[in-house]
């Protein structure tokens, strides 16, 4: 909330003339002052200075509607303080009357006024230790929403009371106000979410950077990653262990968001620290589920496959975590699944994964999340694992980084719309 001191007030600046055009005036220099700021501060400054210098009040404030607790919150405030401590009730004081009206409201003399009124300003004024003996009152209205209201407090008088002048005064004031701070609140807001969406471009270019470079044609491996937005919940990694030995790992993270994203930077940073030194692929899964249930948000999980390519041996060795069944294609076009799978990472902690050794001769694996398989067309009809084959089995002469990418171009190509983030590893045999 902002509390401001009076500075040397616009009002200087309008001629003396009619009371009438004076008014007029200084509505025509708010309009001018809002339309060059959109600075919520500055605006909130501008108006207070101008209404209270006008209405020769005591106090100013502004208050506006918090949406989701439904409560007045005070955002700014002219020689009344510690009003940012109290929330408002929607229906309290003169404020409710205000809102609920949709009109300027005055109480002349809060002593002699009803007595739900006074009992309310009695008790504000002992929280804030000041002295309440008239209210003026206008709702914020702007493109036909009420946002809040303007708040003015004790005339500049002996007898302290407002008249029905002021009222229809600040009933004009309010208008240029209401205006200008929804445009300064939409700026603000549209500002702060520019930052946000600076700070995601950010993360999605740091996890690109996380994913393994497709190495030369010759190398047995390579992955593609496509975002549905800036930043993805899928992962895979690859690399040389030596020895005709490649290691490898592809994940996907529940749920969407930037919360799905960090977990997604937190498993695949795990994963490439855990890797350098053990190379046993269910000790591997193992390892990080322990992890990771320490830290995981409830609800949230990790579906993962490891693996290990031997070229010499012509084998795998793989342990899976709740992820995708991999799709493999035989030398002859032939079609299987890797079934074989262990709960999510991130579910139940000390759970003890298997690895399974499979023949891999001439032979291609594709690793995959659901986004490439449950990507919808038009009609609401799913690609599903025939129709990835069948992307497969037309490219499967294309070298493997080719491969994949004219595999994803071909589906989006197709009226495909995508909603998840689509990744595909292949592991083809030397």
């Amino acid at each position: 909330m902002l509390f401001f001191k009076t500075k040397k007030p616009i009002l200087s600046e309008v001629r003396e003339e009619t009371q009438d055009n004076v008014d007029l005036q200084i509505i025509n220099k708010m309009n001018q002052e809002f339309a060059i700021s959109l600075d919520l501060n500055e605006t909130l400054n501008t108006a207070l200075q101008i209404i209270i210098t006008r209405l020769n009040a005591q106090a100013a404030n502004i208050f506006l509607i918090n949406t989701k607790t439904n409560k007045f919150e005070c955002i700014a405030s002219l020689n009344q303080e510690h009003l940012d401590e109290y929330q408002l009730d929607l229906k309290d004081g003169v404020m409710g009357k205000a809102v609920e009206q949709r009109k300027c409201v005055r109480v002349g003399n809060v002593r002699k006024d009803v007595r739900e009124i006074a009992e309310f300003y009695f008790d504000l004024d002992n929280k804030t230790n000041f002295t309440t003996y008239s209210v003026l009152c206008a709702p914020l209205i702007a493109a036909n929403d009420c946002i809040g209201v303007i708040h003015c407090l004790n005339k500049k008088t002996d007898e302290k009371l407002f008249i029905e002048d002021d009222r229809k005064l600040l009933e004009l004031l309010s208008t240029p106000a209401a205006l200008a701070i929804r445009n300064a609140k939409m700026a603000k807001e549209m500002i702060e979410q520019n930052k946000v969406q600076k700070e995601v471009e950010i993360v999605g270019e740091i996890q690109k950077s996380l994913l393994s470079s497709n190495k030369k044609e010759s190398f047995p491996l390579a992955g593609i990653n496509i975002p549905a937005k800036v930043v993805s919940g899928d992962f895979y990694n690859f690399n040389d262990l030596g020895n005709g030995k490649y290691g490898f790992g592809v994940a996907d993270v529940s749920g969407k968001g930037i919360k799905s994203s960090l977990l997604m930077s937190k498993a695949s940073s795990l994963y490439s620290c855990l890797s350098k030194t053990n190379f046993s692929p269910a000790s591997l899964i193992t390892q990080l589920n322990n992890e990771i249930c320490e830290t995981i948000s409830r609800g949230m999980f990790v579906t993962m496959l490891i693996g290990i390519y031997d070229s010499n041996a012509d084998n795998l060795l793989l342990a899976n975590a709740g992820h995708e069944p991999p799709i493999i294609m035989d030398q002859d076009g032939n079609f299987s699944n890797f079934e074989e799978a262990g709960p999510p990472l991130g579910i139940v902690k000390k759970t003890e994964y298997k690895e399974y050794k499979i023949n891999f001769e001439k032979s291609s694996m594709y690793i995959f999340t659901d986004g490439i398989t449950e990507i919808k067309n038009p009609e609401g009809n799913e690609l599903g694992s025939k129709g990835f084959e069948n992307y497969i089995t037309r490219f499967k002469d294309k070298p493997n980084n080719e491969r994949l990418k004219l595999i994803i171009d071909n589906v989006l190509n197709s009226k495909y719309i995508q909603k998840d983030d689509l990744t595909i590893v292949v592991v083809d045999s030397k």
